[in-house]
């Protein structure tokens, strides 16, 4: 009897931790990120959910992306939230070259959002150049974000 009361009681208890987690709910997120309809090569993406932590990504050469908020690829907190995405590399010691313009580098000024619902491999970022083009910024590198 005594070995039954104790296996019900971690059963409760794991249960518990399990499914009483007190924090917002991360699913496992990635995609694309597009300018103009064409993937950005280089860059970074932060979802910026309000009163928790960001998730981030590095943009790679086909503009793909996978989140991480706590753990590796892990993914984001779910809703809807302020998208940060920062198009750019150095191109001298002092200068930067803009791949994407940099009112995506601010989540006030960029007005892109994103909804999180649930896990998704297709999440799509879109920006546009808006008749603009990539350029460079002299003297700025040691500003990079």
């Amino acid at each position: 009897m005594r070995l039954l009361i104790v296996a019900a009681t971690m059963i409760a208890v794991v249960g518990c931790l399990a499914g009483c987690g007190g924090g917002p709910k991360i699913v496992p997120v990635s995609g694309v990120v597009l300018i103009d309809g064409q993937p950005l090569t280089k860059g970074s993406v932060q979802v910026m959910p309000a009163g928790f932590r960001a998730a981030s990504g590095t943009i790679g050469p086909d503009g793909r992306f996978t989140l991480t908020t706590n753990e590796d690829n892990d993914g984001c907190v779910t809703g809807t939230h302020p998208v940060r995405v920062v198009g750019n590399e150095n191109v001298g010691p002092s200068d930067i070259r803009w791949l994407a313009p940099k009112k995506y580098a601010s989540p006030g000024e960029s007005d892109v959002t994103v909804t999180i619902d649930g896990p998704t491999k297709d999440l799509k970022i879109e920006l546009t150049w808006a008749g603009g083009k990539p350029f460079i910024e002299k003297g700025s590198a040691g500003g990079k974000e």
